[in-house]
Protein backbone atom coordinates (compact mmCIF):
# COMPACT_ATOMS: atom_id res chain seq x y z
CA UNK A 1 0.00 0.00 0.00
CA UNK A 2 1.29 3.54 -1.00
CA UNK A 3 2.56 5.45 2.20
CA UNK A 4 -0.24 7.86 3.27
CA UNK A 5 -0.32 12.08 2.45
CA UNK A 6 -0.01 13.69 5.18
CA UNK A 7 -0.02 17.76 5.91
CA UNK A 8 0.60 20.03 8.83
CA UNK A 9 -2.51 22.34 9.47
CA UNK A 10 -1.51 25.64 8.39
CA UNK A 11 -1.14 23.73 4.64
CA UNK A 12 -4.62 21.92 5.13
CA UNK A 13 -6.04 25.65 6.15
CA UNK A 14 -4.85 26.66 2.49
CA UNK A 15 -7.28 24.08 0.36
CA UNK A 16 -10.38 25.13 -0.38
CA UNK A 17 -13.23 23.99 1.61
CA UNK A 18 -14.39 22.36 -1.52
CA UNK A 19 -11.22 20.21 -1.55
CA UNK A 20 -11.42 19.38 2.18
CA UNK A 21 -15.31 18.06 1.81
CA UNK A 22 -13.97 16.34 -0.97
CA UNK A 23 -11.69 14.30 0.85
CA UNK A 24 -14.10 14.46 4.10
CA UNK A 25 -16.86 12.59 1.62
CA UNK A 26 -14.89 9.63 1.39
CA UNK A 27 -13.46 9.61 4.63
CA UNK A 28 -16.79 9.13 6.26
CA UNK A 29 -18.04 7.20 3.14
CA UNK A 30 -14.98 4.48 4.58
CA UNK A 31 -16.01 4.43 8.26
CA UNK A 32 -19.41 3.96 7.89
CA UNK A 33 -18.72 1.05 5.57
CA UNK A 34 -15.90 -0.21 7.74
CA UNK A 35 -18.34 0.14 10.77
CA UNK A 36 -21.33 -1.89 8.76
CA UNK A 37 -18.56 -5.05 7.74
CA UNK A 38 -17.83 -4.81 11.34
CA UNK A 39 -21.28 -5.96 11.94
CA UNK A 40 -21.52 -8.96 9.69
CA UNK A 41 -24.63 -8.02 7.83
CA UNK A 42 -25.42 -8.57 4.16
CA UNK A 43 -24.42 -6.27 1.38
CA UNK A 44 -28.01 -5.21 0.08
CA UNK A 45 -28.75 -4.14 4.21
CA UNK A 46 -24.95 -2.41 4.01
CA UNK A 47 -25.68 -0.54 1.04
CA UNK A 48 -28.78 0.76 2.42
CA UNK A 49 -27.45 1.75 5.74
CA UNK A 50 -24.23 3.74 4.04
CA UNK A 51 -26.76 5.44 1.31
CA UNK A 52 -28.50 6.55 5.06
CA UNK A 53 -25.71 7.68 6.49
CA UNK A 54 -23.68 9.24 3.40
CA UNK A 55 -26.15 11.63 2.32
CA UNK A 56 -26.52 15.35 2.84
CA UNK A 57 -29.60 14.80 5.06
CA UNK A 58 -27.42 12.71 7.49
CA UNK A 59 -24.33 14.55 7.53
CA UNK A 60 -25.98 17.97 8.50
CA UNK A 61 -27.32 16.34 11.41
CA UNK A 62 -24.45 14.59 12.64
CA UNK A 63 -22.70 18.12 11.90
CA UNK A 64 -25.45 19.50 14.75
CA UNK A 65 -24.48 16.72 16.77
CA UNK A 66 -20.42 17.44 16.54
CA UNK A 67 -21.27 21.10 16.40
CA UNK A 68 -20.21 21.89 20.48
CA UNK A 69 -17.52 18.99 20.59
CA UNK A 70 -15.15 21.31 17.88
CA UNK A 71 -12.42 22.78 18.74
CA UNK A 72 -11.93 26.12 17.50
CA UNK A 73 -9.82 25.25 14.27
CA UNK A 74 -12.60 22.25 13.36
CA UNK A 75 -15.25 25.02 13.63
CA UNK A 76 -13.30 27.47 11.45
CA UNK A 77 -12.96 24.50 9.13
CA UNK A 78 -17.16 23.61 9.25
CA UNK A 79 -17.90 27.47 8.65
CA UNK A 80 -15.89 27.55 5.68
CA UNK A 81 -17.00 24.47 4.44
CA UNK A 82 -20.75 25.24 4.85
CA UNK A 83 -20.31 28.61 3.52
CA UNK A 84 -18.49 27.41 0.35
CA UNK A 85 -20.24 27.86 -2.61
CA UNK A 86 -19.58 24.72 -5.47
CA UNK A 87 -20.34 25.71 -8.70
CA UNK A 88 -22.97 23.20 -8.88
CA UNK A 89 -26.46 22.73 -7.48
CA UNK A 90 -27.12 20.54 -5.04
CA UNK A 91 -28.02 17.04 -5.74
CA UNK A 92 -31.90 15.95 -6.78
CA UNK A 93 -33.59 15.46 -3.42
CA UNK A 94 -31.22 17.08 -1.38
CA UNK A 95 -32.19 20.46 0.73
CA UNK A 96 -29.54 23.22 -0.08
CA UNK A 97 -29.47 23.91 3.72
CA UNK A 98 -28.29 20.43 4.55
CA UNK A 99 -26.03 20.35 1.58
CA UNK A 100 -23.98 23.67 3.23
CA UNK A 101 -24.04 21.99 6.43
CA UNK A 102 -22.77 18.32 5.15
CA UNK A 103 -20.40 20.02 3.19
CA UNK A 104 -18.72 21.44 6.25
CA UNK A 105 -18.99 18.45 8.12
CA UNK A 106 -17.15 16.44 5.36
CA UNK A 107 -14.41 19.48 5.22
CA UNK A 108 -14.10 18.88 8.88
CA UNK A 109 -13.45 15.06 8.06
CA UNK A 110 -11.29 15.68 5.37
CA UNK A 111 -8.98 18.49 7.14
CA UNK A 112 -8.69 15.71 10.60
CA UNK A 113 -7.80 12.98 7.87
CA UNK A 114 -5.29 14.93 6.03
CA UNK A 115 -3.41 16.25 9.42
CA UNK A 116 -3.57 12.91 10.64
CA UNK A 117 -5.39 13.52 13.21
CA UNK A 118 -7.21 9.98 13.13
CA UNK A 119 -7.74 9.64 17.09
CA UNK A 120 -10.16 12.97 16.56
CA UNK A 121 -11.64 11.31 13.42
CA UNK A 122 -12.36 8.52 15.39
CA UNK A 123 -13.92 10.41 18.92
CA UNK A 124 -16.55 12.56 16.71
CA UNK A 125 -17.44 9.42 14.72
CA UNK A 126 -18.28 7.51 18.22
CA UNK A 127 -20.08 10.64 19.22
CA UNK A 128 -22.87 10.47 16.00
CA UNK A 129 -22.93 6.98 16.71
CA UNK A 130 -23.14 7.00 20.13
CA UNK A 131 -25.84 10.02 19.37
CA UNK A 132 -27.50 7.83 16.72
CA UNK A 133 -27.96 4.78 18.68
CA UNK A 134 -29.23 6.31 21.80
CA UNK A 135 -28.07 5.57 25.34
CA UNK A 136 -28.07 1.91 25.82
CA UNK A 137 -29.42 0.37 29.15
CA UNK A 138 -28.65 -1.94 31.03
CA UNK A 139 -30.50 -5.56 31.18
CA UNK A 140 -30.93 -7.07 34.96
Amino acid sequence: MAERFLMNERDAMMLSPLQLAYVGDSVWEILVRTRLIAQRKNVKHMHRECVDAVNAGAQARFAQVLLPLFSETEMSVFLRGRNAHPHHPSPRHQDRGDYAEATGFEAVMGFLYLTGQDDRVRRLEDAIWTEREGPRSEEG
